[in-house]
C-alpha cells in the first residue's frame, strides 16, 4: 500500500498538496504546529485511498512529505519503496 508520511513540523498551511492530491485525501487540520501553523492531515486517518502519485511532495515548497509507492516484487508481495521527488 502507497503512503505518505508528513512531516508536520515543516508544514506552513499554504494547502498546495490539496488542490493537487487526485483523491482528496489531504486537509488542514484544526490544530497547529509548534510555529502557529495548522498542519495539513489525511482526512478520515485513512490511508489506504493514498496512490503514490507524489503529487503532493511535488508542489510542497517545504519538503513536508515523503512519498512511499507501492512495488511488487517477482513474488508478488508488496514492497514499499521510498520515492523522493
Amino acid at each position: 500500500m502507497s503512503r505518505v508520511i508528513i512531516r508536520e513540523e515543516r508544514c506552513k498551511g499554504c494547502l498546495l498538496c490539496t488542490l493537487v492530491c487526485p483523491v482528496d485525501m489531504l486537509e488542514q487540520a484544526d490544530r497547529p504546529n509548534r510555529q502557529g501553523y495548522k498542519v495539513i492531515r489525511v482526512k478520515n486517518q485513512d490511508m489506504s485511498v493514498c496512490k503514490g502519485c507524489g503529487f503532493c511532495a511535488e508542489i510542497c515548497p517545504d519538503e513536508v512529505f515523503v512519498v512511499y509507492r507501492s512495488k511488487k516484487d517477482r513474488a508478488g508481495a508488496e514492497n514499499l519503496e521510498e520515492e523522493h521527488v
